[in-house]
């Protein structure tokens, strides 16, 4: 199996410039420079109180969100960086529901902004749950930055990789 593209929907051109930074050493050290801050959120009950607080700010009216966690076993190769599961269960003659947002990992040791890009696109599966143009607006509404995060989200993903191998 050969290395997922995380840039595949982006265009040709915009794609082998980000290989050719990868591959002279520099895209490492762009992302450094632009995103130097690692965040804080290191436990499962901090990451669960900074989607809250998110949620608080710009959801009020979204249903709450009964789980978050980093989860090891997301498997960013596949192309999920984080979920969003709604679960529904009767419980009595009532049927109750709950969402859980599970975030990678590797996010842990992330930039503090790329931490809230995930976390915003996984908030805004509470309301939109497709990525439609409805999705997306709404995760610019949380993060107007959020077009340029998630491309470089993509790119750091790229870099680990590398440093992985």
């Amino acid at each position: 199996m050969g290395k997922p593209n995380y840039l595949a929907a982006y265009p040709l051109e915009l794609q082998q410039q980000v290989q050719a930074l990868l591959e002279s050493g520099r895209l490492a050290t762009h992302l450094a420079n632009k995103y130097p801050q690692r965040h804080a959120v290191q436990s499962d009950a901090a990451l669960y109180d900074y989607v809250n607080e998110l949620r608080q700010r710009y959801m009020r009216n979204a249903p709450p969100v009964s789980r978050v966690l980093y989860d090891s076993k997301i498997r960013v190769v596949q192309h999920a960086l984080g979920t969003n599961t709604h679960i529904s269960r009767v419980q009595g003659g009532k049927l109750k529901a709950k969402n859980e947002i599970r975030i990678a990992t590797v996010f842990r040791d992330a930039p503090a902004e790329f931490l809230r890009m995930i976390t915003v696109h996984e908030l805004a599966h509470l309301k939109e749950k497709d990525h439609d143009k409805a999705f997306y607006q709404l995760c610019m509404h949380m993060e107007p930055a959020y077009a340029q995060l998630e491309f470089d989200v993509r790119a750091w993903l790229m870099v680990r990789e590398t440093v992985v191998e």
